[in-house]
């Protein structure tokens, strides 16, 4: 069910717990004889990002790599031990995280007042009490923001609609609460999770530790762009052993990426020279994009420096090495914009194929019994015989009991000088190129319907549906003339199709001369 969602606006405006409360118009209440689950099977379509993902972990499962969850909040103290006096460039890039702060607010007579008068009740000093002593226990964090409201609502016997007015209007404490930063940040780099990892099990595992993890990093970019985002996955692994070369991560890096199909792969050392890894170790990898016709680098690796490693009490040589799972995946995929590869709904070209579009184009009106089922077959089966036998002329179609009546259904054309039906009854609805048609498969069209696809639904078929599902509704007479839309002729074209035909200037085109007259007798 639609609905008006200015209208709704306008009543959020006026008042939102109302406007909340009616919610339940927009919801179909369920009928006895309906089906569940509802037989609306489509198949899915996975994204390429989660794709990536998934062959990413099953490449270095098969590598040896154990697979770990890395914390994602990483204090700032923790960015420092690690970055070393690169820190402070780090943290600038870091998302910090902050809470709003638990208001001291006081129950004061006045305030009494005021809640007795919007709650239209006096308040017993019971009910005081229990208020006070809820917003106390909210301050001091034993009761959540969650559970603010039912205990509140609890606490003074009314509605929680009721509370969240309350809130609002006599507790302005709550509403202007401003958030305070706190020294938690969002994991910028998977490193900063791996020494939190490695410093808790790098002496309960036998060596070598071979660990991966495929998860999000975040970074405060200013603005994002066809080769940055605020959120990107990193696809990242460290391999902890007695003795570690570059040669080890060139191996790991080669090994992972060729399960992916790629043997063009170079290694440059890389300019940088972050501080946490060893100097001369920080290398970049590069895979050629095809379709660019250039190398891109999708991952870097390097062995993790002593002076950092030596902050979380690790005495062994780790090699770490990440990679960019959005980088990849523009490889995998063809993308040059990264935005619009992980975000298609905001940046991507709208575009439907011809067996989208032929797939929301449907017969409207059906028979609904076995009976209207076969009288729409037999009309079928006449009109393809006597078609086009000349006028004035009618053939039987279908003689029984629909709906409890005995009847015959004709095809008449009682007309001289025309057909039982007219030159279009043929027509096939067909999409190419985006545009709707309706035509014949005569040699003319031949070239459409091989570039094309057909929807296999005839003028003939539609009209033989609609004829059947009105006469078990007891209608003596139908009839079709000259067909200017697909309405006219009982084809449902879905929303979507029509919305994108008209922003992209497609075509739909739906019309000809039908003629076809059935008429249901009672005998």
């Amino acid at each position: 069910m639609r609905f008006d969602t200015e209208r709704i606006k306008e009543e959020v405006r006026k008042d939102f717990e109302h406007a909340w409360l009616q919610g339940v118009r927009y919801v179909a209440e369920r009928e006895v004889d309906e089906r569940f689950p509802k037989s609306r099977v489509r198949v899915g379509k996975s994204h390429p990002i989660f794709d990536t993902i998934q062959r990413l972990r099953e490449a270095y499962i098969r590598l040896g790599f154990e697979e770990v969850v890395n914390p994602v909040f990483v204090s700032d103290e923790d960015v420092k031990k690690q970055f070393g006096k690169e820190a402070l460039a780090v943290l600038d890039r870091c998302f910090y995280l902050a809470g709003l702060p638990r208001p001291d607010i006081g129950i004061s007579e006045e305030r009494v007042r005021m809640l007795e008068e919007r709650i239209g009740k006096k308040l017993r000093e019971e009910e005081v009490e229990a208020l006070r002593s809820t917003l106390h226990r909210y301050k001091r964090g034993e009761l959540d923001g969650d559970d603010l409201v039912s205990e509140i609502r609890n606490a003074l016997n009314v509605e929680d609609t009721v509370v969240t007015r309350l809130l609002d209007e006599i507790f302005p404490e709550m509403r202007e609460l401003k958030p305070i930063a706190t020294s938690m940040t969002l994991r910028s780099h998977m490193t900063s999770g791996w020494f939190l990892t490695l410093q808790a099990i790098w002496d309960k595992k036998p060596l070598p530790i071979k660990l991966f993890s495929v998860d999000r990093c975040f970074r405060r970019e200013q603005k994002e762009s066809e080769n940055r985002l605020r959120s990107y996955y990193s696809a990242s692994c460290v391999l902890c052993d007695e003795e570690i070369s570059i040669d080890d991560g060139m191996d790991v890096a080669f090994q992972l990426l060729s399960q992916f199909g790629f043997s063009k792969i170079k290694f440059k050392e890389d300019e940088k020279r972050s501080k946490y890894y060893i100097p001369g170790t920080q290398t970049e990898v590069f895979c050629w994009h095809p379709r660019r016709k250039e190398w891109v680098e999708v991952a870097t690796f390097g062995i993790y420096s002593p002076t950092a490693l030596a902050q979380y009490d690790i005495p062994l040589p780790v090699l770490n090495l990440g990679l960019g799972v959005e980088r990849l995946a523009m490889i995998l995929y063809d993308y040059s914009d990264v935005r619009e590869l992980v975000y298609p709904q905001f940046y991507a070209d709208w575009h439907l194929n011809d067996y989208e579009i032929a797939s929301q184009i449907r017969i409207d009106k059906k028979p609904s019994t076995k009976e209207g089922e076969e009288i729409a077959k037999s009309i079928v089966e006449v009109c393809m015989k006597h078609g086009n036998e000349p006028s004035p002329c009618e053939f039987l179609a279908f003689r029984g009991v629909v709906c409890g009546r005995s009847m015959e259904v004709w095809v008449v054309e009682p007309e001289e000088n025309t057909r039982l039906c007219g030159p279009a009854f043929l027509n096939e609805v067909v999409v190419h190129d985006g545009s709707v048609l309706a035509v014949p498969r005569e040699e003319k069209w031949r070239k459409l319907f091989e570039d094309g696809v057909s929807t296999n639904i005839r003028f003939l078929d539609a009209f033989a549906s609609l004829a059947a599902h009105e006469i078990e509704r007891g209608a003596e007479k139908v009839r079709v003339r000259i067909v200017r839309s697909a309405a006219d002729i009982n084809i449902k074209i879905g929303d979507v199709v029509v919305r994108y035909a008209t922003s992209k200037g497609k075509k739909i085109d739906i019309r000809g001369p039908v003629f076809i007259t059935v008429v249901a007798k009672e005998i």
